[in-house]
């Protein structure tokens, strides 16, 4: 296990900034969205403005699901790179303990390292999954390192200084090892050259195999195989190895159960209890039959406060888009603006049946689908710093037909971004007029959360996949397929007369606010996360550019949709806001057909096509007007700080939450608080156990 880091100096970083900053809900301070801007990089808190009137009992499981939340931090960094727990704790170890001149050019480089590892959580760019490059010398740091105390490094037993940097320095500094951490180019092994830690020594063939075998084209209700293990060669075998209590990972998950438990006694009735025992039942035994049985259950529970979402969910890191990252959000329902989902998902059947799409991918009966609009109370894992602002879950194609879904929209999560975006000038330098300047003051923020909550109600619950048709099909283009279906869904819908007719929306203008504001970011303002000359890789960003673009192609003969120039400026301009309605209607019909005929070739064509090369022209100026704006192209958040409080005779009466935690602060708080892995997580067999071994042919 890893030693702790220099802790007389932790002890002592902490009380300095700790001091004198406490601000809580129930006091009258002024709450700033704002904590720090570094890079590319923006950090912003949120509020949790309604936690106070929840029942104590709702308060501490609460607090219970938080610590669990924040407990699989380190699984995360695992999973996304081999060396990401060596390299992150190195670099604490220099923060906490190095007492040469802080204000140095290379200790500040380091720094900004440092606080870029934390917001991706690893070395790679969470968007781009490029590597980031240190802007310290490679010396300097082997020279801080060497200076430092040993007790102070993340040394293994009978390691010393120098093997600890020779396994960590070729992957910082030498551009050319692992330098992508999600590779997507078509045509390579996109499992040799992805630096994520869900596969090693295997090929992208071998591991299609593998699971391949697995399948039984005839089974109707298919685990989601590979979820939750990481695939290696050893000994001419391939061997999947599970993330169990008693195996990989096991600490974290050992502890995540503990804390589970305790949430477990306070559930608010026995779905959300059972949900909770099949989701320890799951860490404990590695079986997706029970992650299953977990999911069903939490699916059913449609009627607590309190909810949560902990353990191995989405699939966007792994390059085949099968293994799964660790996340976990902590939430409670905002009941006055779930009256709007209640209302979306009460219509979920007339909203299938109206759909533009063949008929023969249409669901017969929308089952369970439940949705709400929550404030999140505690983000964790792939869910932090950056998070999502909607979760439709379970994943499982089996289930979500026969059980459901449930979707939630986190408005405190977009709250914070509209608060924090007022008068960044991004309006005023890309929205070509007026008109769509009114419309996006008076409607953005209200169809901004509308698109997500027919995203995540109805348009991941929509659909179907033929009888036959593995889930899987599509590989590594399945999950911008998925994105770019939901969001055709919103898009489509939200311009339909029957959400102003359901009150949702104020009048038949306000989907255009959302329309501009959708292919204006397709287009344009989103390639800001991106490096001149590099492709696009991120899903939701190859989703919202394949939509956009073929819209534009498509759009652009009959001028319903334009790029226009103005003063030497390119604009998106929308003539036609009907018609577009119809070109969204057309391809949200083809991405249907492809997803449940598991076209392959079809859905290659179309993300090959549309949505990953960049426009090196277009992208030159988008960089130039936004480097104008010092707008960070990357935001993510820190947590709020939750504390017991007791009576004289230690008993608890209150849960109480603060606001009092800048971005480095909370970061190296975590770091020594919920760091349960060893430093280094190469071991194949652990106790003699693994799921499953095959000799390689």
């Amino acid at each position: 296990m890893k030693k702790e880091i220099c802790a007389m100096m932790v002890t002592a970083f902490f009380a300095a900034c700790q001091n004198g900053k406490e601000a809580s809900l129930n006091e009258h301070v002024p709450f700033d969205y704002k904590v720090e801007k570094f890079d590319d990089f923006e950090i912003l808190r949120y509020r949790v403005d309604g936690f106070e009137n929840l029942s104590l009992n709702q308060k501490l499981m609460i607090y219970d699901l938080s610590q669990a939340a924040l407990l699989g931090r380190d699984i995360l960094y695992d999973q996304n790179g081999r060396y990401n727990l060596a390299i992150r704790r190195t670099l604490e170890s220099v923060y906490a303990c190095y007492s040469g001149d802080r204000n140095s050019k290379d200790f500040k480089a380091l720094e900004l390292y440092l606080k870029q590892i934390w917001f991706a959580n690893g070395i790679h760019n969470d968007y781009s999954s490029d590597k980031f490059q240190p802007a310290f010398s490679q010396q300097f740091f082997v020279d801080v390192v060497k200076s430092l105390d040993p007790s102070c490094l993340p040394l293994e037993t009978n390691e010393s200084a120098d093997e600890l940097l020779g396994k960590i320095v070729p992957v910082m500094f030498d551009p050319n090892v692992m330098p992508k951490r999600l590779n997507q180019t078509a045509g390579e092994d996109l499992v040799a050259t992805s630096a994520s830690n869900y596969y090693q020594g295997v090929t992208q063939s071998e591991a299609e195999a593998f699971y391949a075998r697995m399948k039984d084209p005839k089974d109707e209700k298919p685990v989601m195989y590979g979820l939750n293990s990481r695939l290696v060669k050893q000994d001419g075998r391939i061997i999947e190895v599970p993330y169990i209590i008693d195996g990989l990972y096991g600490p974290a998950l050992k502890e995540i159960s503990v804390w589970l438990s305790k949430a477990a006694e306070r559930s608010e009735n026995d779905f959300q209890k059972k949900s909770i025992e099949e989701l320890i039942r799951f860490y404990q035994t590695g079986d997706l039959k029970d992650f299953d049985s977990h999911a069903i259950y939490w699916v059913k529970n449609d009627s607590s406060i309190v909810d949560y979402v902990n353990g191995f969910t989405e699939s966007y890191g792994d390059p085949l888009g099968m293994k799964a990252s660790w996340e976990s959000t902590v939430n409670f329902k905002n009941e006055k603006a779930s009256e709007r989902s209640r209302i979306i998902s009460s219509h979920a059947q007339w909203f299938e049946d109206h759909s533009p799409v063949d008929s023969r991918f249409k669901k017969e009966t929308v089952k369970g689908v439940s949705a709400k609009v929550i404030s999140v109370a505690m983000l964790g894992g792939d869910c932090y710093p950056a998070t999502p602002i909607g979760i439709n879950l379970p994943n499982s194609n089996w289930i979500r037909k026969e059980h459901g879904s449930k979707s939630v929209t986190i408005e405190n999560i977009t709250e914070a971004y509209d608060k924090a975006s007022q008068g960044n000038g991004l309006v005023e330098e890309f929205v070509w007029s007026d008109t769509e300047r009114e419309y996006l003051k008076k409607y953005g923020f209200v169809s901004d959360n509308m698109h997500t909550d027919l995203h995540e109600c109805l348009g991941h619950g929509s659909g179907k996949l033929l009888p036959g048709v593995d889930p899987d099909i599509l590989g590594a283009y399945g999950s911008p397929l998925e994105e770019a279906r939901a969001d055709l869904f919103a898009l489509y819908y939200i311009a339909d007369p029957k959400i102003v007719e359901l009150g949702l929306l104020p009048d038949r203008n306000a989907y255009k606010a959302e329309y501009y504001r959708y292919l204006m970011n397709g287009l344009m303002t989103q390639l800001i996360r991106i490096a001149p000359g590099k492709d696009i890789e991120e899903a939701h960003m190859r989703n919202r550019q394949v939509i956009a673009a073929w819209v534009l192609e498509k759009g652009s003969p009959d001028k319903i949709v334009e790029l226009k120039q103005r003063d030497g400026k390119t604009f998106v301009v929308i003539n036609d806001y009907e018609g577009m309605r119809k070109l969204i209607g057309e391809l949200l019909s083809e991405v249907q057909r492809i997803k449940s005929e598991g076209d392959f070739a079809a859905g290659k064509e179309l993300i090959e096509t549309y949505g990953v090369k960049v426009d090196p022209v277009l992208h030159k100026e988008v960089l130039s007007r936004y480097e104008k704006l010092d707008i960070a192209p990357y935001k993510g958040f820190v947590n709020p700080r939750y504390e017991l409080v007791k009576d004289t005779e230690g008993t608890v009466v209150d849960v109480r939450v603060f606001y009092d935690e800048g971005y480095v602060e909370q970061m190296m708080r975590y770091s020594k608080e919920y760091s349960l892995l060893p430093t280094h997580n190469d071991y194949i067999q652990l106790n003699g156990k693994w799921n499953r071994a095959i000799p390689v042919e």
